[in-house]
């Protein structure tokens, strides 16, 4: 008899989280033949969004649809999943390694008694053991690992799997009932969001970060500028953050956010070993700073030697001509 897996499925903004997409792509490389893979999407007035996401699973997709779920509350969340691992008895859970996930996936495996494994970048096959790979050392060097029995949970970082294509039919979608628990230790009431721009950072294919050398807060206008003719997103060093020149939900790096986009492009970054460990997977890492000696050169694809006043203005100029 094969495995179950259930993908966690995340919302955000009224829409469904490319990590979800590239959650289910991450178990397709993970999974047997015989082994199932249903999904669950939790929240409000997401019916729509159950159907969409249907047309990507093979097996269920457990809708569980409340006003109460609107807003991630980890007490709720996990009694909605020991709902669904009730009826469904899964064998391995995945999710994107996102807060969400990442406070998630631990309360999981406490309730399942399960091994967890965070944070995963790729995953092969050995015959019949899966192996895991995952960055340590604040990304310096690689592990693989892999579970030796009992129930998995597993963590995947966003934008290094390819989204799932679309399955031959739709899943079948079960709708589970949600009954509110009196004995919440916590509600939240409202989240007020503090975002670098209308595109996730970590999910962004392109990031335009900047460093010290934007010298203060109206010199992340051009980076903004520039950001927005490549459809991308803002991000910035801690630097930048610790001299106030724009808020903390921006960080790149060791304490801050970890970013694996198409392209990077380092304005006014020194290179710092803390920001490179949020950022050193890009595909691609262009670094644009005044100084020829700067350490975020030894490791960027290609670089410019230059005023990033002068050279992001210019790049958004040629951009725009040829993007808009």
């Amino acid at each position: 008899m094969g495995k179950t897996y259930i993908v966690v499925a995340e919302v955000r903004g009224g829409s469904l989280r490319q990590v979800s997409l590239e959650a289910l792509q991450a178990v397709s490389a993970a999974k047997q033949e015989g082994d199932d893979v249903a999904s669950v999407l939790i929240g409000s007035q997401i019916t729509t969004l159950a159907s969409e996401l249907a047309n990507y699973v093979e097996g269920h997709v457990y809708s569980v649809d409340h006003p109460d779920l609107e807003i991630y509350n980890p007490e709720s969340y996990l009694d909605v999943m020991k709902t669904v691992f009730e009826r469904a008895k899964p064998d391995a859970v995945v999710l994107g390694h996102t807060a969400l996930g990442r406070d998630l996936a631990p309360a999981i495996a406490a309730h399942l008694g399960a091994g967890q494994i965070s944070d995963v970048t790729a995953i092969e096959k050995n015959g019949d053991d899966v192996l895991f790979t995952r960055p340590i050392y604040a990304g310096k060097a690689f592990e693989q690992r892999q579970f030796t029995g009992g129930p998995q949970v597993v963590t995947i970082r966003p934008n290094n799997f390819s989204p799932a294509v679309p399955a031959s039919s739709p899943a079948e979608i079960v709708e589970l009932d949600y009954a509110p628990s009196g004995s919440l230790r916590s509600i939240v009431k409202d989240i007020v969001r503090k975002t670098s721009g209308k595109v996730d950072l970590t999910e962004a294919k392109i990031v335009v970060s900047g460093g010290r050398g934007v010298k203060s807060a109206e010199g992340f206008k051009p980076l903004e500028e520039l950001a927005e003719v490549l459809h991308g997103a803002v991000g910035a060093s801690r630097a930048a953050c610790d001299a106030g020149y724009c808020d903390y939900s921006m960080q790149i790096g060791q304490t801050g956010k970890v970013v694996t986009p198409e392209i990077y492009i380092a304005c006014g970054i020194s290179g710092a070993i803390q920001h490179l460990a949020g950022m050193s997977q890009s595909r691609i890492i262009i670094a644009i700073n005044k100084d020829p000696e700067a350490p975020i050169f030894k490791i960027a694809d290609y670089g410019i030697v230059g005023d990033l006043f002068e050279v992001v203005p210019l790049l958004t100029q040629e951009f725009r001509k040829v993007l808009v």
